[in-house]
């Protein structure tokens, strides 16, 4: 059974900043996006500050974020790198597998990918990340350059909203009408 062992939160300020996102979009009743808590059991437990520092997940999670936007269902992963390319490594077959289901459900499923060298957010649609991942999985290149994303998927902020990406759904949406 996969375990964990606790080497800091990676990826947690980028959750944070979602979870801030999905917040001030709830209020503004914009959407409702909720984070997909992964069912772990603790193993070890520091006695002093009662933190988990040794556990194993139960079972393999989903994706991180699932909910609606204006009716849309919608579900999405968030996934931070150090480097200007994209390790596929860190995208697992059940995340596909999951993605593709809420599309074939009429949803709109996506990730949602920090540079952090660049300091940039990109929005990948679920299309995209299957041709990676098909890409990967036939011999091809087993990561995504930048340079790849294709051009309107940087996501931007506005006051309350640090990762603003109701945009980027609406720009797929229309790519998928049009």
């Amino acid at each position: 059974m996969p375990s964990w062992s606790s080497r800091g939160l990676r990826g947690s300020l980028l959750e944070h900043l979602i979870n801030i996102s999905n917040e001030t979009y709830r209020e503004e009743k914009l959407a409702l996006v909720q984070k997909v808590p992964t069912p772990i059991t603790p193993v070890k437990i520091d006695p002093e500050s009662r933190h988990i520092t040794l556990a194993y997940f139960e079972q393999q999670s989903t994706v991180d974020y699932i909910g609606a936007v204006q009716g849309i269902p919608v579900c999405f992963d968030a996934k931070e790198c150090k480097a200007t390319s994209f390790p596929l490594a860190n995208v697992h077959e059940h995340q596909i597998k999951f993605m593709r289901d809420m599309e074939n459900q009429g949803g709109v499923a996506f990730m949602i990918i920090y540079f952090a060298e660049k300091e940039e957010y990109y929005y990948c649609p679920f299309k995209e990340i299957e041709k990676y991942w098909n890409r990967a999985k036939e011999g091809g290149r087993k990561s995504v350059k930048l340079s790849e994303f294709t051009e309107g998927w940087l996501i931007g902020n506005r006051p309350g909203i640090p990762v603003h990406y109701l945009e980027a759904i609406n720009n797929d949406l229309a790519k998928r009408d049009g």
